[in-house]
């Protein structure tokens, strides 16, 4: 995980899910994550200390599969609550950069699905919103104008990824936004 923003969400997310002693938690924090950026014991048990300083999350020992004991993380109320309102008034950055809107979008569905379409609108406002890599002044600069192949190939990747990720946040929303959309929770 990049920052303690995203990583404090994705641990409160799984928590949610169930108890879990830390190499699960870890195992399942990477593969999220990805390979590219696996999580590191110096950074989960310094983050989860300090969710367990908040009272967002509690540890207490548990007899493990063999004879030695293993510390299990269980998310406490104060934790789901956190957990609601951070999925619930993501700031701008958790909307805008993939990653973290790909950890928000693992845990959403915690949300009401109001809520959920409201978090969704915001994302599909973001992509419809003309950008790039690369500009001349204040001009994103398309890939049919890039000269450079593999400027070209990304501005080529980004345009089929953002086309994608609009028509399925499209489709979900007119799901959500639906009358005959499953009652909120």
């Amino acid at each position: 995980m990049a920052s303690g923003g995203d990583l404090t969400l994705t641990i409160l997310g799984f928590l949610n899910e169930r108890p879990m002693h830390g190499y699960e938690l870890k195992n399942r924090l990477n593969a999220l994550s990805g390979h590219m950026r696996p999580l590191s014991d110096g950074a989960l048990y310094p983050a989860v200390a300090r969710l367990e300083a908040k009272g967002l999350v509690e540890r207490h020992e548990e007899e493990g599969a063999a004879a030695a004991r293993r510390l299990v993380i269980t998310l406490t109320d104060k934790g789901r609550d956190e957990l609601t309102k951070r999925l619930g008034e993501p700031p701008d950055l958790d909307i805008s950069d993939q990653s973290r809107f790909f950890a928000l979008l693992t845990f959403l569905s915690v949300l009401p699905e109001q809520q959920q379409a409201a978090v969704l609108r915001r994302r599909l406002d973001f992509l419809r919103t003309p950008a790039s890599f690369f500009y001349e002044g204040d001009r994103p600069v398309r890939a049919e104008d890039e000269p450079d192949p593999n400027r070209r190939g990304m501005l080529l990747i980004a345009r089929a990824t953002g086309k994608a990720e609009r028509a399925w946040l499209e489709d979900r929303l007119t799901e959500l936004e639906s009358p005959h959309a499953t009652p909120l929770r």
